[in-house]
C-alpha cells in the first residue's frame, strides 16, 4: 500500500530560510505570517492531507464516479472530506476579509495546495478551481457580483469552475460558439455546450458558480468577440438564498485515464441567466486571470504527484533486497543488499529529490512574487515581481507537470514489476499526472506563449526580471570558494541560455517556424537554468547552516545541489544544439 508524509520541514526551510518571508512583515497580510503561525498551519494541513484525504485516494481511483440523470455521485467519503476541509477554514485562507476571508498571503497557501495534490489530486481540483474563479471575480467582477457570489465561495459553501472548451474549440478559443442574448433585466440568456469542465457537477457544495466564455449578438469574430459571464447551477434569490435550477445541466462525464474521482463534465447551458463580468468582448483578458492562476496550480499538481511518488520509491528502494552492490556487499548480514545501493536506482531517486525540492522552492517563490505584485507599496517592486511571474508562469506550468509525469514513471521503474501492479499504488500516479501536461494549455502552448508573447515584451523587459538577479547572485559569490561548485555551472549554462534566447529573437524576425519548432526545447532549457539558480541559492543557505544543528538536513541539500549541477543541468547543451538546428528537418519531412 502507498504511503504519504507531508514534507513539513522542507516547507519550513523554503518559507523561513530560502525565501525569508519574515522580511516582508510590513507588507499587508504578512504581519501574522511568522513562524508562530507557519508551523501550526503546516502541521494542521499535514494532518488533514495525511489522515483525511490520502486514505481516499486509492478508493476514489478504484470506485470512480457515477452519473445519474444530470447528477454526479462522488465516491464514499469525499463529501465528508470536503466538509472537513471547509470546517477547517481552508477555502478562506488567502481570500479578502471583506468577503469572509482570512487575508493571508498566497505563499502560505502554496504548501497546502501541494500537500492536497500529493494526498488526493482528484479531490484537490474542486477547491483549486474555486480559488481561481474567486481570483477572476475579485479582479474583474462588479461590486454587485462580488457581493452576490464571493462570500459563499470564500466559505466553501459554493464552488467555482471555468467553462472554456467546446468540442470544436479547445486551444483555439476563437472558435467558441456559446451565445449570450440580452434579457430585459440586464442579464443574459446563455445557450451552448462546453466539454471537459472539471468539477462542473458534483455533490460537494450546495451551488456551483460557472464562469463562461460566450459571444454577444454581433460580436467580432475570433477571440476579440468573446465575453465572460457568470452564472450558477441554481438561481440566487434577492436575499442570497438558493432558488430554482437555472438551466445548467451536466449531460455526461468522461471516463478517463486518471483522476477517476474528479468529474470531467459535459455541460449544456439551456437559457440559464448569466451576468456580464468585465467589459463586452474583453472576456479573454478576464479569463486569463483565472487561467494564469490555474497554470501555477496545475504545476503544483505535478509537483504534488512527484513528491508522493518519490516518497514511495525511496521507501521501497530502502526495503527491497536484490543483488549485491557492485563494489561488494553493503549489508552482508542480509540475503542481498537493498536496491538503494545500486547506482542507477540512486540516479533515479536523486533525480526525483532534485526535482521535488527544487520545484517546491520555485513554486513558493512564484506565490511570493504574486503576493508582492499585489500587496507591496512600492510600484517598482510590484512591477518587477509581476514581470517575473509573467515570464515564469509558462515555464513553471510546463516543467513541473512534465516533471511530475517523469518522476511518477521513475517511481514505477524503481519498483520494477511491482510498480506496474495496482495494489502498490504508484501506477496511479502515472495515470493521474498525465493530464497535467495537457489541461490549462498544453505544454506546447505554454512554450509558444513564452517565445511568442513573453520574450518580446518591451524589448525583453520580462527577461531582465530573471537575468539581472542571477547576474547579481553570481557577482556576489565570485570570490567565494565554497560556492564555486554551484556558481560556475550556473554561469556556464546561463550563457548557453542567453545564446538560445538571442537565436530565438533573431529567428523571430525571419522564420517563425524555427521559433515554434524550438519553443518546447527552449522552454525546457530555460527551466533547467532557472532550477540551477534555485539550487545554487538553496546551497548558499545550506552552507551557512551546515555547522549548526540539523547537519544531515543541510548536507542533503548540498548533496542534491551537486547532483543537479553535475547530472541534470548539462541537459542544456543538447537542447541548445537541437534548438539552433532549426525546423527544416521537421517542416520539410514527408508525413
Amino acid at each position: 500500500m502507498p504511503q504519504f508524509k507531508a514534507p513539513v520541514r522542507d516547507f519550513q526551510f523554503v518559507l523561513q530560510e530560502y525565501l525569508n518571508v519574515g522580511q516582508y512583515a510590513s507588507v499587508p497580510g504578512f504581519s501574522d505570517a511568522g513562524p508562530e503561525l507557519m508551523t501550526p498551519v503546516l502541521e494542521a494541513a499535514a494532518q488533514l492531507c495525511e489522515e483525511v484525504l490520502f486514505p481516499l485516494n486509492a478508493v476514489g481511483d478504484k470506485v470512480g464516479l457515477k452519473y445519474d440523470n444530470g447528477k454526479v455521485i462522488m465516491p464514499d467519503g469525499f463529501k465528508e472530506a470536503y466538509k472537513t476541509y471547509v470546517d477547517g477554514g481552508w477555502p478562506s485562507f488567502t481570500c479578502d476579509p471583506a468577503y469572509g476571508g482570512q487575508g493571508l498571503p498566497d505563499v502560505l497557501n502554496m504548501p497546502l495546495m501541494e500537500m492536497v495534490c500529493s494526498a488526493n489530486l482528484s479531490f484537490g481540483l474542486t477547491p483549486g478551481l474555486s480559488h481561481g474563479a474567486y481570483n477572476a471575480i475579485m479582479l474583474h467582477g462588479s461590486d454587485e457580483i462580488k457581493k452576490k457570489y464571493l462570500p459563499k465561495m470564500v466559505s466553501g459553501a459554493w464552488s467555482g469552475v471555468m467553462c472554456l472548451t467546446e468540442p470544436q474549440a479547445g486551444t483555439d478559443l476563437g472558435l467558441v460558439r456559446t451565445k449570450a442574448t440580452p434579457n430585459a433585466d440586464g442579464s443574459y440568456a446563455i445557450e451552448g455546450n462546453k466539454i471537459f469542465i472539471s468539477s462542473g457537477e458534483h455533490e460537494l457544495t450546495e451551488n456551483i458558480v460557472h464562469l463562461i466564455l460566450a459571444r454577444l449578438p454581433g460580436a467580432p469574430a475570433g477571440t476579440k468577440g468573446i465575453s465572460l459571464f457568470i452564472a450558477s447551477k441554481y438561481d440566487i434569490n434577492n436575499d442570497g438564498s438558493i432558488g430554482k435550477p437555472s438551466g445548467i445541466r451536466c449531460d455526461g462525464i468522461e471516463h478517463k485515464m486518471g483522476i477517476h474521482a474528479s468529474p470531467t463534465c459535459q455541460i449544456s447551458f439551456n437559457g440559464c441567466k448569466g451576468w456580464l463580468v468585465g467589459q463586452p468582448h474583453k472576456g479573454m483578458k478576464a479569463m486569463f486571470t483565472m487561467m494564469n492562476a490555474a497554470r501555477l496550480y496545475v504545476g503544483v499538481q505535478g509537483l504534488g504527484v512527484a513528491e508522493v511518488a518519490y516518497q514511495n520509491a525511496l521507501a521501497y528502494a530502502k526495503d527491497r533486497l536484490q543483488s549485491r552492490a557492485i563494489t561488494g556487499a553493503k549489508f552482508p548480514d542480509k540475503a542481498a543488499d537493498p536496491i538503494v545501493v545500486h547506482p542507477d536506482v540512486r540516479r533515479m531517486l536523486l533525480t526525483m529529490r532534485a526535482f521535488t525540492e527544487g520545484s517546491r522552492a520555485l513554486a513558493m517563490e512564484m506565490a511570493l512574487k504574486i503576493d508582492l505584485a499585489h500587496r507591496h507599496a512600492d510600484p517598482a517592486v510590484k512591477q518587477e515581481c509581476d514581470d517575473f511571474v509573467q515570464l515564469l508562469t509558462p515555464i513553471v506550468k510546463s516543467y513541473l507537470t512534465d516533471g511530475g509525469f517523469e518522476m511518477a514513471n521513475l517511481a514505477v521503474q524503481c519498483f520494477g514489476g511491482y510498480g506496474y501492479i495496482a495494489e502498490y499504488g504508484v501506477e496511479q500516479y502515472v495515470r493521474d499526472a498525465r493530464i497535467t501536461m495537457i489541461y490549462e494549455g498544453t505544454n506546447g502552448i505554454q512554450a509558444l506563449d513564452l517565445v511568442g508573447r513573453k520574450l518580446p515584451v518591451s524589448a525583453g523587459r520580462y527577461l531582465r526580471s530573471f537575468f539581472h538577479p542571477v547576474d547579481a547572485f553570481m557577482t556576489k559569490h565570485q570570490n567565494n570558494p565554497a560556492m564555486q561548485e554551484f556558481t560556475k555551472p550556473l554561469f556556464k549554462h546561463i550563457g548557453y541560455l542567453q545564446q538560445a534566447t538571442l537565436w530565438i529573437a533573431m529567428k523571430g524576425l525571419t522564420d517563425p517556424d524555427d521559433v515554434a519548432g524550438g519553443a518546447v526545447e527552449y522552454q525546457r532549457m530555460f527551466a533547467l537554468v532557472v532550477m540551477a539558480y534555485v539550487w545554487a541559492r538553496q546551497a548558499e543557505v545550506a552552507l551557512a547552516k551546515i555547522n549548526g544543528g540539523e547537519k544531515e538536513f543541510y548536507q542533503a541539500k548540498l548533496d542534491t545541489a551537486r547532483f543537479y549541477m553535475q547530472k541534470i543541468l548539462p541537459g542544456t547543451v543538447s537542447l541548445l544544439s537541437s534548438i539552433t538546428s532549426g525546423s527544416k528537418s521537421m517542416m520539410q519531412a514527408a508525413i
